[in-house]
């Protein structure tokens, strides 16, 4: 049997407007500029697979953040030299239901937020979007959902998802991931934190800030920091081991599972914490 590809496009604009007082003259327009779907089958055997590309684009003011919030997917960030934050999101299902699944973007004082946001079941509370949550499930829903976003310089990131991998690099603003089931991948010259369950964590940032906060408990964390930074620090793990690059005035009583001691002047607290991996801290390459 032939191969069959039936690739279907469909392509729609929505503008949408906000006030001015929430992000600028130039933030007032909000477009999704594109959408298309396709199903293809490779053989009789294949899987069917269905996918739907969308598009999203606004200005975002510096200082505002872009969130993006999903629980099946990925998201990978990287820096933009232009004013726009864009974001292509891409949906795939093997039992045809990427188009129920919506993207939902809402406004807000603080910059835009968007969920991937799933159907529900009758009788059951809606999923919505919201800065910060809203109510966002899945209920075994095949969908995937990854994000791919470019992020200007000084738009804060805030990258969150459930099931999947955060992979944010080169930033030139201040980034915070999480996810539950995924590895981290971070690098920034701004302030950065990350948060996983089964996953490792490697960081690189430029700016301690007030603090910084890398947690995971099936993983190993590496974080790179600039050698000339000054921090209190706690490193703690269960099954593993703590090793550093830097010069660190211990205090307490050392050992290979547990370090408190200060960076450089001391300052803010840094908190490296594990379960079951290591923590390794290194001198970060400019």
């Amino acid at each position: 049997m032939k191969n069959l590809v039936i690739l279907g496009a469909f392509v729609a604009t929505v503008v949408l407007w906000t006030t001015k007082d929430q992000i600028g003259d130039a933030g007032r327009r909000l477009m999704r500029e594109e959408f298309r779907s396709r199903v293809v089958e490779h053989s009789p055997h294949a899987e069917r697979v269905a996918t739907v590309d969308e598009f999203w684009s606004g200005v975002i003011a510096r200082g505002k953040t872009i969130e993006i919030r999903g629980i099946n997917g990925d998201v990978q960030a990287q820096p933009t030299d232009g004013e726009r934050v864009e974001v292509r999101i891409e949906k795939r299902s093997r039992r045809r239901g990427a188009r129920q699944v919506r993207v939902e973007i809402v406004e807000h004082d603080g910059g835009v937020t968007l969920c991937a946001v799933y159907p529900t079941s009758r009788g059951e509370q809606e999923n919505y979007c919201a800065p910060g949550g809203g109510r966002l499930s899945s209920r075994n829903n095949d969908v995937r959902v990854n994000f791919s976003v470019s992020v200007p310089e000084g738009v804060k990131l805030i990258a969150h998802t459930v099931n999947g991998e955060i992979d944010a690099t080169d930033l030139r603003s201040d980034a915070q991931a999480e996810t539950v089931n995924g590895d981290i991948r971070l690098s920034t010259t701004g302030f950065g934190e990350a948060s996983t369950v089964n996953g490792s964590i490697i960081a690189s940032v430029d700016q301690i800030g007030d603090g910084l906060d890398f947690e995971t408990v099936n993983g190993n964390i590496t974080l790179r920091l600039p050698e000339d930074g000054n921090a209190d620090l706690e490193g703690v793990t269960v099954s593993g081991r703590i090793s550093s690059d830097f010069p660190i005035s211990i205090t307490g009583t050392p050992g290979p599972k547990q370090m408190r001691g200060t960076l450089g002047a001391g300052g803010p607290d840094i908190t490296l914490e594990t379960v079951n991996g290591n923590i390794r801290l290194e001198i970060l390459e400019r």
